[in-house]
């Protein structure tokens, strides 16, 4: 997850509602027709919901780096040589450091390490000896992305 990129979005968010609302209270407010601030400031906070929810639907986009991969890495697969978990998450997941034996058609073996955020009901995948799928940067051969 995008934890610390959806936190800033909120914020940005939630600072940019701050402002527009001061905006209309301080200024526009006096210029309202009689009855209808009630449903100006439903607009504003349907606007604020709206704008947040896209926000941190984008937020929680993957990197242009990590989407770049996905659709021109090699695609491989690794061998679960050791897991080591490190730490729990938020989210209920568990924070691994993967050792991999990795295979890369057309290219010679090779090991890799790749710390990964495994999610609970997903333990049993990533036990030594379970074989995943990985997309690996033809240009940079450590830059390993584990496929779901």
């Amino acid at each position: 997850m995008f934890h610390d990129r959806i936190v800033r979005t909120v914020l940005a968010v939630t600072a940019g509602y701050v402002i527009v609302l001061a905006v209309w209270l301080g200024w526009l407010y006096r210029y309202t027709e009689e009855g209808t601030a009630a449903y100006q400031i439903g607009g504003l906070l349907a606007a604020y919901g709206a704008t947040l929810g896209a926000g941190m639907m984008w937020a929680n986009r993957p990197s242009h780096a990590d989407r770049k991969l996905a659709k021109h890495g090699m695609e491989g697969w690794a061998t679960v040589t050791s897991a080591q978990p490190l730490a729990r998450t938020a989210d209920h997941g568990q924070l691994t450091a993967l050792q991999l034996q990795l295979v890369v058609p057309g290219e010679e073996s090779y090991t890799g390490r790749v710390v990964y955020e495994v999610a609970e009901e997903d333990l049993d995948r990533f036990v030594p000896g379970a074989t995943v799928t990985v997309m690996v940067d033809p240009k940079n051969r450590a830059r390993i992305m584990l496929c779901p």
